[in-house]
């Protein structure tokens, strides 16, 4: 058996940039590639699932599992040819929110309208949690100094007078 000993060869700073540059040419050149071939396109199910269909289902374009849809089967079929013109995910469902308007959208916008439908539910929990914050404090506050202090109670809780204790007191010491 063959023992062989590897030393570590250090790098010389020539060739880690030798390196390096080689490096930073395929991933230009894969990157470049990329979009020759048109990795960068939408696909059909992308799209698809960008829009809701519009025959009832609720479901969007790519999940209608109806066989025969009035909607989603041409829509579909509309969607592959425009992907072959090379349009973009953006101008295809563009298309689509111009024609059906913005209910064949399977996620509404942020702007507009929708904007405030988006936020206003986590401003009114906001709001609740301040309003509880602020009850709480109230509720637990310390008692002002300045204020007349509580009447005294008995042992079950009721008010009583200290002159009427008082005498009684004095009344069971003599007897009576």
């Amino acid at each position: 058996m063959i023992v062989r000993a590897t030393a570590s060869i250090p790098m010389r700073p020539m060739h880690a940039a030798s390196i390096a540059c080689v490096l930073a040419i395929l991933v230009a050149t894969s990157f470049g590639l990329r979009r020759a071939y048109g990795a960068d396109r939408p696909s059909a199910q992308q799209v698809s699932q960008a829009l809701t269909c519009q025959c009832g289902c609720g479901l969007t374009v790519a999940n209608c599992n109806m066989p025969t849809c009035g909607f989603a089967v041409p829509t579909r079929h509309e969607i592959r040819k425009m992907i072959d013109q090379g349009k973009s995910q953006v101008e295809i469902i563009g298309f689509y929110q111009r024609k059906y308007g913005e209910k064949v959208l399977s996620a509404p916008t942020t702007s507009g309208f929708n904007l405030l439908a988006w936020t206003t539910p986590f401003g009114a929990l906001l709001l609740g949690g301040v309003l509880i914050v602020f009850t709480a404090r109230r509720w637990h506050r310390a008692p002002d100094p300045q204020a007349p202090a509580p009447a005294p109670t008995d042992a079950d809780g009721s008010p009583f007078d200290p002159e009427l204790r008082r005498k009684l007191a004095e009344d069971l010491r003599k007897g009576g």
